[in-house]
């Protein structure tokens, strides 16, 4: 394989517990989008939920099934990311990570704890891209995906042992929804309804725009 697809992940940041701090103006409370996954779907529901706001940052807040989600460009080193938040995955702890994110697949993390996030982004850029699962600091699955960040030249049974290992991974954060690595991959694809997460934020699928992700007026999509 050429060299140029074996080393994909060109991120343009430096990720850390930080990275995934989301702040706000707003004292109290605040309301933002949130994309509310339909388990064993393509469609996603565009809810407003209203949020807390600790120390002028929101957070996820599980108790509520909502997660972080953040979309990180990983092909030219721009350094952008968008955020937002998602809903029905049914985790409490730890993180999700994938480079297997419709159509640009970029890096998308996905996830409880700030600290957890950037570990499991950073494990999938330390072997070229991937999915990843982690909780309270342990990674509990990892499927390298070293060929542009999609694909593994391993053998059919070497690359299912990673994928059962990855299923129960997600089963023992909580999870119990069908394939919810395939439901991941599609937050990110901007033409499917209603709510979507680019590395340029939050698409509304419906209006065709990108909106912010606190409750303010839509820009126009450029």
């Amino acid at each position: 394989y050429p060299e140029h697809a074996l080393h994909t992940m060109h991120v343009g940041e430096t990720i850390t517990p930080e990275t995934f701090r989301i702040p706000t103006e707003k004292t109290g409370q605040a309301q933002v989008r949130v994309m509310e996954i339909i388990p064993g779907r393509v469609g996603n529901r565009q809810r407003r939920m209203t949020l807390p706001v600790e120390n002028g940052r929101l957070e996820a807040q599980p108790d509520q099934d909502v997660l972080k989600a953040f979309v990180f460009e990983r092909h030219h080193a721009t350094g952008a990311h968008g955020v937002g938040f998602v809903k029905g995955f049914g985790i409490r702890r730890g993180a999700m990570a994938s480079t297997v994110a419709h159509d640009a697949h970029n890096l998308l993390v996905i996830g409880a704890s700030d600290s957890d996030m950037a570990l499991a982004a950073n494990t999938l850029i330390a072997c070229g891209g991937g999915m990843c699962a982690v909780l309270d600091g342990v990674v509990l699955g990892c499927v390298p995906l070293p060929l542009a960040g999609l694909m593994n030249d391993q053998s059919g049974e070497q690359m299912c042992r990673l994928v059962e290992q990855l299923t129960g991974a997600w089963q023992t954060m909580g999870c119990t929804g069908v394939s919810p690595f395939m439901t991941m991959a599609l937050l990110c694809l901007a033409c499917l309804p209603e709510l979507r997460l680019t590395n340029r934020g939050l698409v509304d699928c419906q209006r065709f725009c990108f909106v912010p992700l606190e409750e303010d007026e839509p820009e126009a999509l450029t």
